[in-house]
C-alpha cells in the first residue's frame, strides 16, 4: 500500500510545484512569457490527470474528517493529528490506570474492613473462593 501512497506524494508535490511556476509566471506576466505558461498549464492538465490515473490505487485509504477539518482547514501540519491522537490516548492510558489503582486499592481496604467486622463469614467467602485474596 505504500508504493501507490507515495506515488500519489510524488504526484501532488509535482503538482503543487507546476502550481507554484505558474504563480511566479503569472506574477509578472511578459507576453514573450506566454509559451512558457502554456507550457506549465499543459504540465499541470498532464498532472491532474496523473493523479486521477492514481485515484483507483488509494481509493480504500481512510482518512478522518478531522484531519481536513481540525488540521487542513486550520493550515496546520496533517501529522499533528497522529502526534494529537497519541497524546490523548496517552493521557485516557494514565486516567485508566489510576482509576485500576484505586480500585486496588479500594478492594484491599474493603476486604480489610470486612475482615475486622464479619470474620467467620470472610473466612467462609475465603474458603469458598480457595483463594489467598
Amino acid at each position: 500500500m505504500s508504493a501507490p501512497l507515495e506515488n500519489l506524494e510524488t504526484q501532488l508535490e509535482m503538482f503543487i510545484e507546476n502550481v507554484r511556476q505558474i504563480r511566479i509566471i503569472v506574477s509578472d506576466f511578459q507576453p514573450q512569457g506566454q509559451n512558457v505558461l502554456n507550457q506549465k498549464i499543459n504540465s499541470l492538465v498532464t498532472g491532474l490527470q496523473e493523479i486521477d490515473k492514481l485515484r483507483s490505487q488509494v481509493q480504500d485509504v481512510y482518512v478522518p474528517f478531522e484531519v481536513f477539518f481540525d488540521y487542513i482547514d486550520q493550515d496546520k501540519n496533517p501529522q499533528l493529528y497522529t502526534k494529537d491522537c497519541v497524546e490523548k490516548a496517552l493521557a485516557k492510558n494514565e486516567e485508566v490506570k489510576g482509576k485500576i489503582e484505586s480500585l486496588k486499592k479500594f478492594k484491599t481496604n474493603l476486604l480489610l474492613e470486612l475482615y475486622k467486622t464479619f470474620p467467620n463469614e470472610m473466612n467462609s467467602y475465603r474458603a469458598y473462593r480457595k483463594d489467598s485474596m
